[in-house]
């Protein structure tokens, strides 16, 4: 008989149902979350997701305001905390059935249920230094008007980014911010 991954997956599916924790046993079998393929050299594709096909990782969003983050990719696993923005952006790292494992901005991970997840794109405020204000523009130009100085910790949408520069708005503020001082978009990304 052969074993394959797929196999194994059942029996840690079984054993999840009897209650025994199985986090750590799949983080160390599939570090990453990331369906295996093959990769020529100098193949630049992107990793996708064994279970949504979707870019892993990827920049999403909270549904809700009230999300259970937990140990694990099950039901039975402890909560660590709970989520209390909607619209708060995070990076799903891992996927592993209908659960998906996040990062947030201060570098806390653990799972969620891919259904409190949105595809709308928001992003924090991050400034060099904690303390500093960072400016928000009329335009992708720093010769451009200052609308507004935001502090870290920001919340707003991403109505788009071209590489350097991102459209951003929120609650009593719109306008273009810099790609590096925001949390929710990779560098050079484009955001449409």
């Amino acid at each position: 008989m052969a074993v394959t991954t797929q196999s194994i997956r059942g029996v840690f599916r079984w054993l999840a149902g009897a209650g025994l924790a199985i986090a750590a046993i799949l983080a160390a079998m599939e570090p990453t979350g990331i369906a295996p393929r093959a990769q020529a050299a100098g193949d630049t594709a992107i990793a996708t997701g064994s279970v949504s096909g979707l870019p892993v990782p990827r920049f999403v969003s909270l549904k809700s305001d009230r999300v259970n983050v937990r140990a694990g990719p099950t039901k039975d696993q402890d909560v660590r905390w709970v989520y209390t923005r909607v619209g708060m952006p995070v990076e799903i790292t891992a996927e592993f059935e209908n659960w998906r494992r996040i990062r947030d901005w201060e570098g806390a991970e653990g799972w969620v249920y891919h259904s409190l997840l949105s595809g709308k794109r928001s992003a924090v405020v991050v400034p060099t230094l904690k303390t500093d204000l960072v400016p928000l523009y009329e335009r992708p130009d720093v010769k451009s008007a200052e609308i507004a100085r935001l502090q870290s910790g920001v919340l707003g949408q991403l109505k788009s980014c071209n590489g350097a520069w991102c459209e951003f708005t929120g609650k009593g503020f719109a306008g273009w911010i810099r790609q590096d001082r925001l949390w929710g978009a990779y560098p050079n990304e484009k955001v449409e």
